[in-house]
C-alpha cells in the first residue's frame, strides 16, 4: 500500500478526490522496481493493474512483424496510462521498458473501477488524459513520416512537458541524450547533434545529463 505523501507526488489527479476517494486509491495502489532495460509489460500481456510512472523513465513502444520498432510515448515520473485496457479489458498493444532503474505504481483493477463508478474528479482526469493522449498519436503519425531527426526529437521532448500530462511546472528534466534518441528513434550522437541545434535556437538549455525547457511553445511546432 502506497504511503498518503507519495500519492500526492506520483499523481496529480489524487489531489482532487475526496477523502474517501483519496483512500480508496491509496489502499488499492503498490509501488515496484525494474532496472534499466527490464520490461515491464509486453505486447500481449494481460495486467490486472493501472499504471503509473513513480520514478524513472519508460519506453512505450511497438515492433512490426517484419521487426521494425517504433517509439509511441516516453513516460516520466507522474504519468498514468493503460486506462483504456483496463476499460476494454484487453491484451496491451505495446512493449513498455525501462530506460533506466524505474518505480512503477500499479493499481489494482477493482480500484480503478471503483474509482471510475464513484469519482467525478476521476472521471474528469480520464476524460482530459484520453484527449490529450489521442493528440500525441495523432501528431506521432504525422511527424514520424514528415519530421527529420531533429524535429522528432524536439517533439518527444515537448511531450515528456505536456501540461495535462505532467501538470507540474518543472522545465528542467534529468535525460541522457542516449535516453532521448531510444525516444526518438536516432542515435545518441545525432540526439546531441539535434539538441545543440535546438539550443543554439533558444528553445532548450543543455547541461549534464539534463535539458531545460526554455520555449516549450515553439518546441513542441519546431518542424525542422
Amino acid at each position: 500500500m502506497i504511503s498518503e505523501d507519495e500519492l500526492r507526488r506520483i499523481a496529480a489527479w489524487s489531489n482532487d478526490l475526496t477523502p474517501e476517494e483519496f483512500e480508496e486509491a491509496r489502499r488499492g495502489t503498490s509501488i515496484k522496481a525494474y532496472g534499466k532495460g527490464a520490461h515491464v509489460c509486453h505486447v500481449g500481456d494481460r495486467l490486472e493493474s493501472w499504471t503509473g510512472v513513480a520514478d524513472g523513465l519508460l519506453k512505450m513502444s511497438t515492433t512490426s512483424r517484419s521487426g521494425k520498432s517504433a517509439t509511441l510515448a516516453g513516460l516520466r515520473g507522474g504519468a498514468w496510462f493503460g486506462e483504456g485496457t483496463i476499460i476494454k479489458n484487453e491484451a496491451r498493444r505495446y512493449d513498455l521498458v525501462a530506460l533506466r532503474e524505474s518505480k512503477v505504481a500499479l493499481m489494482r483493477r477493482q480500484t480503478f473501477f471503483w474509482l471510475f463508478e464513484h469519482s467525478a474528479a476521476f472521471n474528469r482526469f480520464l476524460v482530459h488524459q484520453f484527449n490529450e493522449r489521442l493528440a500525441q498519436f495523432i501528431g506521432l503519425a504525422e511527424y514520424d513520416r514528415m519530421l527529420g531527426a531533429t524535429g522528432r526529437l524536439a517533439r518527444n521532448l515537448a511531450w515528456l512537458f505536456n501540461p495535462i500530462l505532467y501538470p507540474n511546472n518543472d522545465r528542467t528534466l534529468t535525460i541522457s541524450q542516449e535516453e532521448l534518441g531510444l525516444l526518438a528513434g536516432i542515435s545518441r550522437q545525432m540526439a546531441n547533434q539535434s539538441l545543440a541545434k535546438l539550443a543554439e535556437l533558444g528553445l532548450v538549455e543543455v547541461g549534464h545529463n539534463e535539458v531545460t525547457i526554455l520555449d516549450l511553445e515553439r518546441l513542441a511546432r519546431y518542424e525542422g
